[in-house]
């Protein structure tokens, strides 16, 4: 028998990050995997077995929506659908009372991405996001530098995430267009860096940007993308995104202050102050930047779940709310609208 203390959790979808879940729930404090549902029972079944020899006890098999929705020893769902189809996901497990933690992205768009926040609010339930960068304890170290206000002014952002997908990876069906994905490396690969960067360097005012697909793949959206970016605070940035960057490295983000210049990379933090000290911090990992998308740990997303269970328990917010990810589908949609008119996006905050 399962404790009555943690809480229950069941897996929606059981895609190629789906395993990936099931270890950081294994290893998640306050937290048992309880069951799986799919629209394909086979892989349903599949992930159950996987999961069951993982976790050391039998993991239910639901065959729709409506019987998680249903069961009264649910206590969350972890959504991994793809986004074309969240609010309809979300709207009955909201509406039954089952908090929701989802994957990126909320949506193909900022408003779908708003939908969902709508109706998880209308039905006073938690949603959470899964940006799991931010539980990297060298990000966790660099958001702890910016906010004991140290460093000076922020001057300069710079955003890169030169990434490698081959083919096979964009002939699955659907895989990025804009039906299903609501586009390419923006919202499907960088989303993640995007998120960090504006949960360390502050929002962004306006955009210019360039959106291409190069001659390495053969899909509907964008592999390519590179904008300039005003920040809020008077900072100027550079974002360069890529799944063509052949065979693929680290996403760095780099923030440039009046007094020190902190570097992201790889799971490490390095510091450089002017008077010529540098200190490095955290421990370098996977990042799934090439050929293997799931060359990563998931212990990030252990860290994810982890605060996501507590805050039902303490009826505290999560790390990163629904709210908060809003950013991310903004600045998103602005960049692909600058790309396609050739002009300056502004944002409204």
């Amino acid at each position: 028998m399962l404790s009555a203390s943690p809480k229950r959790v069941v897996l929606i979808g059981a895609g190629m990050v789906a395993r990936t879940h099931v270890a950081a729930c294994a290893d998640a404090a306050g937290v048992a995997l309880y069951g799986v549902q799919s629209r394909t029972v086979e892989k349903a079944r599949d992930l159950a077995e996987m999961a069951q020899s993982r976790v050391g006890h039998p993991i239910r098999v639901f065959h729709d929506l409506g019987a998680v929705a249903a069961d009264p020893d649910v206590d969350f769902a972890i959504v991994l659908t793809p986004p074309n189809a969240r609010a309809d996901i979300i709207r009955p497990l909201a509406e039954a009372g089952k908090h929701i933690l989802l994957e990126k992205p909320m949506g193909r768009n900022a408003d779908e991405a708003r939908e969902v926040v709508t109706i998880c609010r209308d039905a006073d339930v938690t949603l959470g996001v899964v940006f799991q960068h931010r539980m990297r304890e060298a990000s966790r170290k660099a958001a702890q530098m910016i906010a004991a206000n140290d460093l000076g002014a922020l001057g300069l952002v710079e955003v890169s995430v030169p990434w490698w997908r081959e083919q096979s990876y964009y002939d699955e069906p659907g895989r990025g267009s804009y039906a299903r994905d609501g586009g390419g490396v923006l919202i499907s690969q960088a989303i993640h860096t995007i998120d960090l960067a504006l949960w360390l360097a502050g929002p962004v005012a306006s955009v210019r940007a360039m959106a291409a697909t190069t001659r390495f793949h053969r899909m509907e959206s964008e592999d390519f993308v590179v904008a300039g970016l005003e920040f809020e605070s008077g900072a100027v940035g550079s974002l360069v995104a890529s799944t063509a960057s052949f065979p693929g490295g680290a996403e760095s983000i780099t923030l440039h202050f009046d007094r020190a210049s902190l570097h992201l990379e790889s799971g490490e933090l390095h510091m450089s102050w002017r008077d010529g000290r540098s200190v490095v911090f955290g421990a370098a990992g996977g990042t799934g930047g090439g050929a293997d998308p799931m060359a990563f740990t998931h212990e990030w997303h252990q860290g994810v779940i982890e605060d996501f269970a507590a805050a039902l328990i303490s009826g505290r917010p999560p790390a990163i709310t629904g709210k908060d990810a809003l950013a991310a589908h903004d600045l998103i949609d602005a960049i692909t609208t600058s790309a396609r008119t050739g002009g300056v996006t502004e944002l409204t905050t």
